[in-house]
């Protein structure tokens, strides 16, 4: 048996629970989807399944080799397709690490609608904070909101993004309207996102001028913070696509803009170096630029 054969029957297993269904659905005995198994296992080294007469469990080889098998077979499904004609519909599977909040609300829609173009692609999407190492963990396409500094991945930037120090209404009213960075010493509290620096940079005369306040509220999620800041919880150093609607509204002010380092940060969509960018994955990309350009809606 070949390997792509091999990989076939491997993915067969795994889809439909057990070895004994595989074998129903592909019309075959149970003792030679077993002998196919265990002939990829010895050739590869590794246990791909553990088994018992009740269950079967993939090891931690076996997840990365099961997802990795999906990748290669939706790939040759692809290159098929492509010699057929270029026009043909995209199909197949992308999988994608994404950031909760900018995911949620903004890749989101833009996602549920390249989906209406391309109904036979299949979206797989982790929407999650953490820094996601997208080999490992086998995902083909990941966003990143930063200035990058990892030179194993592809970088294309689809949009850009500032930030915004606002504050209710409410909180300025009690606090005071402060008219230079200095003076947010004067009793000022701020709300803090999680692993940024304790200070927060200004430019005062041309220069960096950092101011370090009192923290009243920390965390991971930029939503959340948000909403401590609507409710008059503190300052808040948020991303233009969090805060944009309510600074609209006249519910979140901005602080200081003229002290604010206008420079505008990246958002990214990333691939490894080493991984081939398929056509429904380079179609997805060159979609969100399209999508976003190069001022998005929620600029201010």
């Amino acid at each position: 048996m070949n390997q792509i054969e091999e990989i076939k029957n491997f993915v067969r297993i795994v889809e439909a629970g057990s070895i004994t269904r595989a074998a129903d659905q592909i019309s075959t005995v149970k003792s030679a989807v077993s002998r196919r198994l265990s002939e990829l296992e010895k050739r590869l080294g590794v246990t791909l399944l553990t088994r018992t007469t009740r269950k079967q469990t993939l090891t931690d080889t076996g997840i990365n080799y099961y997802q990795q098998s999906l990748r290669i077979l939706d790939d040759l499904s692809e290159l098929e397709s492509s010699v057929k004609g270029e026009h043909c519909a995209l199909k197949g599977r992308i999988k994608i690490a994404a950031p909760l909040s900018f995911g949620l609300k903004h890749l989101s829609p833009a996602l549920t609608k390249f989906n209406e173009i391309h109904p036979d692609i299949i979206l797989d999407i982790d929407f999650n904070d953490r820094k996601i190492d997208l080999v490992e963990h086998g995902f083909d396409l990941g966003f990143r909101i930063a200035q990058l500094d990892d030179s194993s991945y592809i970088a294309r930037k689809i949009t850009s993004i500032r930030a915004l120090l606002v504050a209710s209404p409410d909180y300025l009213k009690k606090y005071g309207v402060p008219e230079s960075p200095q003076e947010l010493l004067k009793g000022h509290v701020k709300l803090q996102y999680h692993n940024t620096p304790d200070a927060w940079p200004f430019i005062v005369d041309n220069k960096e001028f950092m101011i370090k306040l009192p923290s009243v509220l920390q965390s991971n999620n930029g939503d959340y913070l948000h909403q401590a800041c609507l409710q008059g919880k503190g300052l808040n150093f948020s991303p233009d696509f969090i805060c944009y609607k309510h600074v609209k509204l006249g519910q979140l002010v901005s602080v200081l803009p003229d002290y604010i380092n206008q420079e505008e940060i990246g958002a990214y969509a990333i691939y490894p170096q080493t991984r081939h960018l398929s056509r429904r994955v380079r179609s997805l990309v060159d979609y969100l630029g399209e999508y976003f350009g190069d001022i998005p809606y929620w600029h201010i």
